[in-house]
């Protein structure tokens, strides 16, 4: 799943990437003029800059998700070190017990 969200963001930088660079590339080439072809790309800019500012939000939440994700699994695992430490404490006891009973009897 990891993979996927890592190339569907991939996908969507190029995508952006080629849009961004298309879009100049028409304005140079367009008969417009020079002010005009500011005023343009300032509004490409400013959308792409949105659009960068979204991905980064939802890459950060995805981040975010992640780090709970682990650290719901450490939690978890903590659990069954402990339960496996406390058993293990448990066997030593009896098996010290048991060999205790044998030396007096």
């Amino acid at each position: 799943m990891a993979d996927e969200r890592g190339s569907s963001a991939n996908v969507l930088v190029a995508f952006l990437s080629g849009a961004a660079l298309g879009a100049v590339a028409a304005l140079l080439l367009a008969p417009q003029s020079g002010r005009e072809s500011r005023e343009q790309l300032r509004g490409y800019a400013r959308r792409a800059e949105d659009n960068l500012r979204d991905l980064a939000g939802r890459a950060g939440e995805s981040f975010e998700d992640v780090v709970d994700q682990g650290k719901e699994f450490v939690d978890s695992q903590k659990s069954v070190l402990r339960e496996a430490f406390e058993a293990g404490r448990e066997a030593m006891k009896r098996e010290r017990d048991r060999m205790r009973g044998e030396e007096q009897g």
